[in-house]
């Protein structure tokens, strides 16, 4: 869910004005059904999902105090350990583990499992202290019912004081590849089930910076998802989705442009261009209150416009990768600040106006050409819908802009809806657990 570039979806520059506030023409008013078959979200969280799988080394409580009430896996006992050699420059190590493995999953595209997918997209919410360490891996099996081995999707830290986070390239067999955060089926052996593996990890007291200790909090995983989707059949351009209830709303999000942090930080993949990522996420996580503190921000330049936003990429680069680029880890930063976080793929803007609605911004993957998005002439970008105005078309704070002030832009819905979807309709997602995700339409495949 990258752009599967260094720096992720790198855009290229594109003139900066606004495209005209105005309605789109033949709008589908809501009569045809959302696609089939083309995304489905297996989430574990709460008692009874986390119940589903096995746990070895973790034990589910109420009280993890990230997200107090709400049943997370914590570390209880290590089942084992295994050294780790840092590829980017940490001193090796020995880390404790404990782990949670998910059953069998059937892909779930659609009811009567005759659907397999062609893409598996883990995301994850897990927080811990200095020298807590997440790694996710996937085992799939075919048609056939053949399994293949693991694949490692993940191996993550929610800081870089003892670990760098990466993902792990050059896996590739039979079954399929992994290519930075998503595994791609290989062609004719699409993936009819899965399981996935959380692996939580903490480095031993005495590999820990000083003043930090392993047991102070322990590791605790809140939430797991896997998006399971598939390519749909080339067809005739649908038409624009029609309301979704949310025509007339927009929401209050800070801006920040990509483009004032050009230069930043060159060793988090240098701002400017490749950071939609961390700009963003850095919007999402503020618009909730939500973010780094003073204090977390004294390794910055001070004359820094938004230093959330360099902090941010920091805490989302991916070594391996050599970007900020990667959903997955973008969606998993906010936990530090109370936030929860996935990646999915939606099926229409009308689907999108239920975030809305329910008070929560969606960052949004675009592959535009050239005139595409009024006069938009970018590889590809991210932005955070925002709103839609009183005629359907969509409000966003577009982070490829050359100040904070020029971030909110208007496109017209039908353009950005085809623009949008035609990459397959990806967005991540970051609430509250206060602020509850929107109910699903009905009828269709839980694709959140």
């Amino acid at each position: 869910m990258t752009g599967h570039t260094p720096g992720g979806p790198t855009p290229r520059p594109r003139p900066t004005g606004a495209a005209p506030d105005h309605g789109t023409a033949a709008p589908d008013h809501g009569t045809a059904a959302p696609d089939h078959g083309t995304a489905a979200l297996h989430r574990w969280d709460g008692a009874d999902r986390f119940a589903t799988g096995t746990p070895e080394g973790l034990r589910p409580t109420g009280a993890a105090p990230a997200f107090p009430g709400r049943t997370a896996l914590v570390w209880h006992a290590a089942i084992g350990s295994e050294p780790y050699a840092d590829p980017f420059g940490h001193c090796p190590g020995t880390w404790q583990y404990a782990r949670w493995t998910s059953p069998w999953t059937p892909v779930g595209l659609d009811p009567d499992g005759a659907v397999d997918a062609h893409e598996l997209v883990p995301s994850w919410t897990v927080t811990g202290p200095v020298g807590t360490r997440l790694t996710v891996d996937l085992q799939v099996r075919d048609a056939a019912g053949a399994e293949s081995g693991w694949f490692t999707m993940a191996r993550w830290a929610p800081g870089d004081e003892v670990v760098h986070r990466t993902t792990v390239p050059g896996q590739a067999d039979a079954f399929g590849t992994v290519e930075v955060d998503t595994f791609t089926a290989a062609p004719g052996r699409p993936v009819a089930a899965f399981r996935v593996r959380a692996v939580l990890l903490r480095a031993e007291d005495g590999e820990l910076p000083d003043g930090s200790a392993a047991q102070d909090a322990p590791p605790a995983l809140h939430s797991l998802a896997v998006l399971a989707s598939r390519t749909p059949p080339a067809a005739p351009p649908r038409r624009t989705s029609g309301p979704g209830g949310a025509w007339g709303t927009v929401l209050d999000v800070p801006q920040r442009s990509q483009e004032v942090h050009t230069g930043h930080c060159p060793q988090y993949d240098g701002g400017g261009e490749a950071w939609a990522g961390p700009a963003c996420t850095a919007m999402l996580t503020a618009y909730f209150g939500r973010g780094p503190a003073a204090g977390e921000l004294l390794w910055l330049d001070p004359r820094d416009p938004a230093p959330d936003v360099d902090f941010t990429a920091r805490a989302v680069y991916d070594y391996a990768y050599r970007g900020c680029g990667n959903w997955a880890f973008n969606a998993a930063y906010p936990a530090r600040y109370g936030l929860l976080g996935l990646v999915t793929r939606l099926r229409s803007l009308a689907e999108l106006e239920r975030f809305v609605l329910a008070g929560i911004p969606v960052a949004t993957a675009q592959a535009a050409r050239s005139a595409e998005l009024g006069g938009y002439a970018a590889a590809g970008n991210i932005m955070v819908v925002r709103g839609f105005t009183a005629h359907g078309d969509v409000v966003v704070n577009d982070p490829l802009s050359p100040t904070d002030d020029a971030v909110r832009r208007t496109y017209p819905r039908g353009d950005f809806e085809r623009v949008w979807l035609s990459g397959g309709g990806v967005v991540y997602l970051v609430h509250p657990p206060e602020r509850a995700l929107p109910a699903h339409l009905p009828g269709v495949t839980a694709n959140w």
